[in-house]
């Protein structure tokens, strides 16, 4: 316990220390400030969405919210902790973060008609509704087609649903024509999302 208390305190201090006072996007323009040199933070989330520091698990759940706000992803699929005077790369897992809970409801969404919407809460409370813009993706095994489920939380940033969660999901789950085979998902805000082809489920039911 003392290793994770004093792990936090050097993370706080030496890794993103600044991140408290980074500059306002809309400002960072202005300033024409060079990109920071790469460091190493000694930093990865594992599968489960929790986060590390030189080995030891970060237990405060604040210090923790404040790193996920300057976490970024590029192109190639690495993440990164930047900050206008600070950067660098971590280790994730998986996803770095969790979806936890799922509500849905009916809703008024620009039209006038009322159609499903699911939002989804993480670990770090961040809550997102699936659309456009968040999509809801199922990764099929293609040995097992053992489904692994994620939801964009912000552009390049996914949360992988949990399987509790992913349940509740397929109970909501409907047949629609996608490019002319027939699949199981889900609606939300008027964006279909596909879990599955439904012979394949039912094949694996047999």
């Amino acid at each position: 316990m003392d290793k994770a208390v004093n792990g936090e305190g050097g993370v706080q201090d030496g890794v993103i220390g600044r991140a408290a006072t980074q500059v306002p996007a809309g400002k960072a323009g202005k300033l024409a400030r060079p990109r920071p040199q790469p460091q190493n933070f000694q930093m990865r989330i594992d599968r489960n969405g929790t986060w590390y520091y030189q080995g030891s698990p970060i237990n405060r759940k604040e210090l923790v919210c404040l790193f996920a706000s300057v976490l970024r992803r590029e192109a190639d699929g690495s993440y990164w902790l930047e900050t206008p005077v600070e950067r660098g790369r971590i280790e994730v897992e998986d996803a770095p973060f969790v979806a936890v809970e799922m509500c849905w409801k009916d809703c008024d969404c620009g039209d006038g008609s009322p159609r499903q919407c699911l939002s989804f809460r993480t670990n770090l409370d961040e809550i997102v509704t699936a659309n456009a813009e968040h999509p809801i993706r199922v990764h099929l095994c293609p040995r097992t087609r053992e489904p692994r489920p994620y939801v964009t939380i912000r552009p390049g940033l996914e949360a992988k649903i949990n399987r509790a969660v992913f349940y509740e999901l397929v109970a909501l789950g409907q047949t629609e024509m996608v490019d002319g085979r027939e699949m199981l998902g889900v609606w939300s805000e008027g964006v279909f999302f596909p879990i599955d082809e439904v012979r394949s489920l039912e094949a694996a039911a047999e």
